[in-house]
């Protein structure tokens, strides 16, 4: 069964960090790239972050240039999204979710929640 199981969200003070880890399934892990969207109270889902099946390339929404980094360690099926200087608008539902290969994104885990307080 596939699955994408995101961990590592909770409160934080403006200003600080956290850490995000997906731990995915190995069958489609090694075989798309993955992302990171999330989802504010009344809001639309936004794209926050992908990077490339190898690791190689990145890309980030202009939110979050500078203070979020994404990364992967396909040996251990894990993404990670580091996030530092975290505003108040940050807070979300942030979503792992594996893009195929026409783009489309296929698998999604059930999300967890960040809250920053200002």
């Amino acid at each position: 069964q596939v699955q994408l199981v995101e961990s590592g969200g909770g409160l934080v003070q403006a200003g600080g960090s956290l850490r995000l880890s997906c731990a995915a399934s190995g069958s489609i892990f090694r075989l798309g790239d993955m992302a990171w969207h999330r989802q504010a109270p009344g809001k639309q889902r936004e794209l926050v972050a992908t990077i490339t099946t190898g690791g190689t390339i990145t890309n980030y929404a202009p939110s979050v240039q500078g203070r979020f980094a994404i990364s992967r360690d396909n040996s251990k099926n894990m993404v990670y999204l580091q996030m530092s200087s975290l505003k108040a608008e940050d807070t979300a539902v942030y979503y792992c979710a594996r893009r195929d290969k026409l783009g489309r994104y296929d698998y999604w885990g059930q999300g967890t929640q960040v809250t920053v307080s200002s």
